[in-house]
């Protein structure tokens, strides 16, 4: 403000040009959001599963062939936190919101892809 108490074009460039970048970033994430829901409802089982075990292969500092599909996660020794990262990654990757207790519900790579190809077919 100047000593008159209007605004000056300075700050009234930056007003602007920040409301500008705001909607930029917000309608980039709409676009990001609608990319992984689209690419999500097309994900096969088999795609779903070899990103389950990617990505649990990863929290687990293994390869994804040494992870069985049929075992127990807790087993394997995904704990509690990595089972909250692997809910925000699959929200993210499918635009599916899960509930936090996932890998406890569906104790096994074979049972989330199962339950994910299910609510993916639901949408």
């Amino acid at each position: 403000m100047t000593t008159d108490g209007t605004a000056s074009a300075s700050s009234t460039a930056y007003a602007s040009s920040t409301a500008s970048a705001s909607a930029s970033a917000s309608a980039s994430a709409s676009a990001s959001a609608s990319a992984s829901a689209s690419a999500s409802a097309s994900a096969s089982a088999g795609d779903i599963r070899a990103w389950l075990l990617d990505r649990i292969a990863y929290y687990l500092e293994r390869s994804p062939d040494g992870i069985d599909p049929a075992a127990d996660l807790a087993g394997l020794g995904l704990d509690s936190v990595y089972a909250l990262t692997l809910c925000g990654d699959v929200e993210d990757r499918f635009g599916l919101a899960v509930e936090p207790t996932l890998a406890w519900d569906h104790p096994t790579v074979d049972a989330i892809t199962a339950h994910l190809t299910q609510e993916l077919a639901a949408r």
